[in-house]
């Protein structure tokens, strides 16, 4: 059975929405394991309320860090993807959060975590290349969750003392 500690920290600095999303992907998690004789071949549709749900956090971690403003936050054209990632010019990722995590944790360990597990577990997940239709199994399906809420955690505990539950 899969869960999540509802008494964290890392929960109560969770929105609701983000919540629904876990709450959701756990549930989808669960049913699956009492449905083992279904014939699926792909399970990245497990994969996508905790990477829709990691999105959220990143956005709102980086608000409440003050790496992006509220109108950055609330604006259809910011992108995760070009804000962490690392191989970009940093011109060409304009107010760099990848660059802001590397400066407030003096060193690129979480900011690169940040990105791979942003560029695995959603941008490969969510895209189809006619080259190459990545079909995820389902032990890959569940690592690449538990990579996305590790990472959430250690963000979290990371920044415990700049941030604060909102919505607990």
């Amino acid at each position: 059975m899969y869960s999540v500690d509802k008494s964290s920290f890392f929960w109560k600095y969770l929105s609701p929405g983000q919540k629904g999303l876990i709450d959701e992907g756990l549930y989808l998690l669960n049913d699956i394991d009492e449905h083992p004789d279904l014939n699926i071949t792909d399970f990245s549709y497990l994969v996508f309320p905790f990477a829709k749900a990691y999105e959220g956090f990143l956005k709102e971690l980086f608000k409440d860090l003050g790496f992006i403003s509220e109108n950055t936050y609330n604006s259809n054209h910011f992108r995760i993807g070009k804000a962490l990632n690392p191989h970009l010019e940093r011109v060409l990722r304009g107010e760099s959060v990848y660059d802001k995590i590397v400066q407030s944790t003096g060193g690129r360990d979480l900011a690169d975590e940040m990105w791979d597990i942003w560029r695995r577990g959603r941008n490969l997940v969510f895209h189809y290349f006619p080259h190459n239709l990545k079909a995820l199994s389902k032990t890959e399906a569940e690592m690449l969750i538990q990579q996305i809420l590790e990472i959430m955690k250690k963000s979290v505990e990371i920044y415990k003392g700049k941030i604060k539950p909102t919505f607990t």
